[in-house]
């Protein structure tokens, strides 16, 4: 249960750009927050504008028009993502906080000058990936942080599901930039970042065998990490399996839950698994013929979603750091197009320092 900000009893005005699925899911959850309450919805859409007077808020097509009448002391841009940029600055050219959905941006220069303005202008910047906000992967940073892995020695991410036909009804999602490596390998690859700190190389290979759409419906990536650690990324939305952290963690209540782990993590010391948290080490002799003692950390769920809006309260009011920082929204998008680049070129994409 969400417990009210201590800064203030009054609720921070939160204006939405953007209704679509992303958008509609953080309305629901602003209009039951203690922390934050709705200043606004700003989309062309008529369905929009029927919630907006659903929910006696104020509605407009234009968001800049929103954002001058000053209900707002925050904004979440979830419109997009070739929007993201110039929403985003303009929120900060205004002195607002900003939460822009995942992909940051559409490109890494558009993302740059993002950063680059709120930095500029000392207003927060945050990126919406809401799994930094689930304590299993609270606790998995933890665990390794304390040393239960020793030297991290590689990861393996999956997200291998079955998107119904329906879902490509919407013409963008069969065309380049649509498909799961910018939707849901972005997600596996911001976790592992999160996890394992910064990638220097990816290497990377997509196909569109299944369904034949100019966008992928499969990718396969090999990241190698700042620390030596690689990784193994697997993502399909063509698959019948249910290997996804969607699934597996439980944080939206529109998907089935699996009972299953879809991230393996290993190191010299000790292995774990995402998202039940298994954790197998040696409590004595050390060898692949001793047995693995294993633990589980069982821990109660929390609604990720609902947490980044009392982070964005805490952000907003200077009493905490963002979790997920425009420039952490950046590299994250960095690494992902550079999945694209490699399998487009066949070769290994060397990273920039972000």
């Amino acid at each position: 249960m969400n417990t009210p900000s201590p800064a203030s009893a009054a609720r921070l005005p939160v204006l939405v750009m953007g209704c679509g699925a992303i958008g509609r899911m953080h309305i629901e959850r602003i209009v039951r927050h203690p922390d934050v309450t709705l200043a606004g919805i700003a989309d062309p859409a008529d369905a929009s504008r029927a919630l907006a007077a659903e929910l006696g808020a104020p509605w407009s097509a234009d968001p800049l028009e929103l954002l001058d009448r000053g209900h707002a002391r925050a904004v979440i841009v979830a419109t997009p993502n070739h929007t993201h940029t110039d929403l985003g600055v303009a929120c900060i050219e205004r002195g607002l906080p900003v939460l822009v959905e995942k992909p940051v941006a559409d490109t890494v220069a558009d993302a740059a000058r993002l950063c680059e303005a709120a930095e500029a202008a000392g207003v927060p910047l945050m990126v919406g990936h809401q799994r930094r906000h689930n304590p299993i992967l609270r606790q998995a940073r933890a665990l390794i942080a304390q040393g239960a892995l020793g030297q991290p020695v590689s990861a393996t991410a999956m997200a291998t599901w079955l998107k119904p036909d329906s879902y490509f009804e919407a013409a963008w999602r069969r065309t380049l930039g649509g498909g799961p490596v910018l939707i849901n390998m972005i997600h596996d690859i911001d976790l592992l970042r999160f996890l394992l700190g910064e990638v220097v190389s990816v290497q990377a290979q997509t196909s569109n065998r299944v369904r034949g759409f100019e966008v992928e419906d499969t990718a396969t990536a090999m990241l190698r990490f700042e620390n030596g650690a690689l990784a193994t990324l697997v993502v399909s939305d063509a698959a019948v399996a249910p290997w996804n952290w969607d699934l597996a963690a439980g944080e939206a209540d529109h998907y089935a839950q699996q009972d299953v782990d879809s991230i393996f993590l290993t190191g010299t010391e000790g292995s774990l698994t995402v998202p039940r948290l298994q954790l197998f080490r040696y409590q004595g002799a050390r060898g692949w013929h001793e047995p693995l003692s294993q633990a589980r950390t069982p821990l109660h769920r929390l609604d990720p979603y609902a947490e980044q809006l009392r982070h964005l309260r805490a952000v907003a009011e200077g009493r905490e750091k963002p979790v997920c920082s425009g420039r952490d929204g950046l590299r994250t998008l960095q690494t992902t197009l550079a999945v694209h680049e490699a399998a487009r070129t066949g070769a290994a994409v060397t990273l920039s320092p972000a």
